[in-house]
């Protein structure tokens, strides 16, 4: 009897050991993914009035005669948020880390993250950025260049933003 309980107990602590390195192993294999999922450079901090907070900018994709697209990894910090803006080609986000905020004009806030992909019409005015608490990052695509660029409005006011 005490050779058998002796077993189980060495058993039920293999278990134990197993569980704990696979959730180890999880949490490694979650901080390796967010690491890999930042696969640009922060960039230049954003010094223009159309952001409110602390925003970098790494352009990646500048637009030109042949692709007439712009291409940006956006990092915003939490609270950080760009103005009311619109785009005559539309937008596409590629939300790759964190947790941020998207709105269209008289719609209601949405909450995106990670591994979402937000498509924002032509022309329609909406503003996008970080949570109060986490910080964002996204790709932003601006396709059809040869449209028109970024019509940029006024800042999203706090009470709009909450």
């Amino acid at each position: 009897m005490k050779k058998g309980f002796f077993i189980l107990l060495t058993g039920m602590a293999a278990i134990a050991a197993i569980s704990c390195q696979n959730k180890a192993g999880e949490k490694n294999s979650d901080q390796w993914e967010t690491k890999q999922l930042m696969p640009f450079a922060k960039g230049n901090l954003v010094t223009n009035g159309n952001f409110t907070g602390t925003v970098y900018l790494n352009m990646l994709v500048t637009n030109d005669t042949v692709y007439n697209t712009n291409i940006g990894s956006v990092t915003f910090e939490p609270g950080a948020r760009t103005n009311w803006h619109s785009h005559p080609g539309g937008q596409l986000l590629l939300v790759t880390n964190g947790k941020g905020l998207y709105q269209e004009r008289g719609g209601p806030v949405q909450v995106i993250k990670q591994g979402d992909v937000i498509k924002c019409p032509p022309f329609v005015e909406h503003w996008h950025g970080a949570t109060p608490a986490d910080a964002m990052t996204h790709i932003a695509i601006g396709p059809n260049t040869d449209k028109g660029n970024v019509v940029w409005l006024q800042p999203v006011t706090d009470v709009e933003y909450q």
